[in-house]
């Protein structure tokens, strides 16, 4: 079986490498030849299904819980299994037992504990939960190490479609359907990374405040990446600067130390999204679209792959039973 996977980010390169176990051929079409304008290279990279549920459907839990799993199978060693720690200041403590009501598997730690786990934050937080299954891991050394794996498993990548036809097609061009897939939107995420020589994390943490939560995920080597916002916008510009004194001021309440951090990058995706911001895989003729992914890219991807190849290879053995 033949199959051309439209996109290279992380929808696009988890179905490759989805069907390229399942032995299709598989040639991807990536016009931008990388992943600088891609959605998924500004990403978290949280594999954090316990966390998200506080915000979104039950699919997104049951979907996400072997993704920690399946990304280690797809670029072993790159998944840091520490969990993830959630802390807000003591006057948003209503916030933190918020958030515990909408979610489960996680343990309540108090300042000693959140000490032990974080050094860094000894003495900033008085109550925090630890989502111990969780998991993280690096957005660009994935996408850069899955393309690769997948070249040396035998997985073709052009700039432009090729002449030759395809037994399937499967777009996974995210935001570049806004406009084309019906009741597609799109939500404007911004990020920043930080380099701090005074501040070590061991997984990602998320700050809880009324207006804008955020996280913070460590990327080694005095690297950390501060995100996100969400803002009903498909406005692609540059960050705004509410949004930057917002992301330093939860970076600076985790942490006083982060105020003499460096600003390495700052940066803008679009999110697309559905109205129940869950993704979904369709089918129209030979055509399959992957899209809707909104802020769960890399927890949801590989679940979404599975389902786009039993598409494809339910599709292929209805064609080939017809008389």
């Amino acid at each position: 079986m033949r199959v051309l996977v439209k996109g290279a980010g992380v929808a696009g390169l988890t179905v490759a490498h989805e069907l390229r176990a399942r032995d299709a051929e598989v040639t991807v079409l990536d016009p931008c030849d990388g992943f600088l304008r891609a959605a998924s290279w500004l990403a978290g990279g949280m594999l954090a299904p316990w966390c998200e549920r506080e915000s979104a459907d039950d699919a997104v839990l049951v979907r996400g819980l072997t993704a920690a799993d399946k990304w280690e199978a797809m670029v072993p060693g790159e998944v840091r299994r520490n969990g993830t720690l959630v802390v807000a200041s003591a006057r948003d403590l209503g916030e933190l037992r918020r958030f515990a009501c909408r979610t489960t598997g996680y343990e309540w730690l108090d300042e000693p504990a959140i000490a032990s786990l974080e050094p860094s934050l000894a003495g900033r937080f008085r109550h925090g939960l630890f989502f111990r299954r969780e998991a993280h891991l690096d957005p660009r050394r994935v996408l850069c190490l899955l393309r690769t794996r997948l070249t040396d498993q035998g997985v073709t990548f052009v700039g432009e479609r090729p002449h030759e036809s395809f037994d399937s097609v499967v777009d996974c061009t995210g935001a570049a359907q806004i406009g084309e897939v019906k009741e597609l939107r799109g939500v404007r995420g911004e990020m920043l990374y930080l380099r701090s020589s005074d501040v070590e994390l061991s997984r990602p943490v998320r700050l809880l405040h009324p207006r804008i939560p955020v996280y913070i995920v460590p990327r080694g080597d005095g690297l950390f990446m501060v995100g996100a916002t969400m803002i009903e916008t498909e406005f692609d510009g540059p960050i705004v600067a509410r949004s930057l004194m917002e992301l330093l001021n939860a970076a600076y309440t985790l942490s006083p130390a982060f105020a003499d951090a460096t600003i390495v990058e700052t940066g803008v995706g679009i999110r697309p999204a559905f109205p129940d911001n869950l993704p979904r895989a369709s089918r129209q003729g030979k055509v399959i679209s992957l899209n809707g992914l909104y802020r769960h890219g890399f927890l949801l991807a590989p679940a979404m792959a599975a389902e786009v190849a039993e598409l494809i290879f339910n599709q292929h053995a209805t064609r080939k039973k017809a008389p």
